[in-house]
């Protein structure tokens, strides 16, 4: 499989494998949602909290992520909270960014998407949920 980003090559490029940050500050939660998306080769970050995962993005860290996963809720910063900041970015903008929550509450889902949330998943995240947000990310 191709790695995603990376190399200097042109536009046409197909990207097979995401490099996805996944921020969550249960360490189940993120243990879950990392062996999901490795399953399907995937690459994972997983981190504990939106200020670190700004910190990693902002610092270069983490070069070459090609997806965001969220959780909603979380202490210091909320993970809309995260999504607004990542929109808000000039070098981070592009970045899709996918929201996780436990609770379905409509009113949060369509707050994230019209502020620019590429998706909204509701836990537990299934195979099916990663595999279809996977294949969306990989058009």
């Amino acid at each position: 499989m191709a790695a995603a980003g990376g190399g200097g090559g042109g536009g046409g490029e197909v990207v097979r494998e995401l490099h996805v940050l996944a921020v969550d500050d249960s360490s189940v939660d993120r243990a879950v949602i990392a062996r999901l998306l490795r399953s399907f080769k995937h690459r994972v970050t997983a981190v504990e909290s939106g200020m670190r995962a700004l910190e990693m993005l902002g610092l270069g860290l983490e070069p070459d992520v090609n997806m965001i996963i969220t959780d909603y809720w979380m202490p210091g910063m909320t993970g809309f909270e995260l999504l607004k900041r990542i929109k808000e970015s000039q070098d981070l903008r592009k970045i899709p960014v996918v929201i996780m929550s436990s609770e379905n509450v409509p009113t949060r889902i369509i707050m994230c998407m019209k502020e620019g949330a590429e998706d909204f998943l509701l836990k537990p995240v299934q195979q099916s949920d990663v595999s279809r947000l996977c294949s969306k990310m990989l058009r």
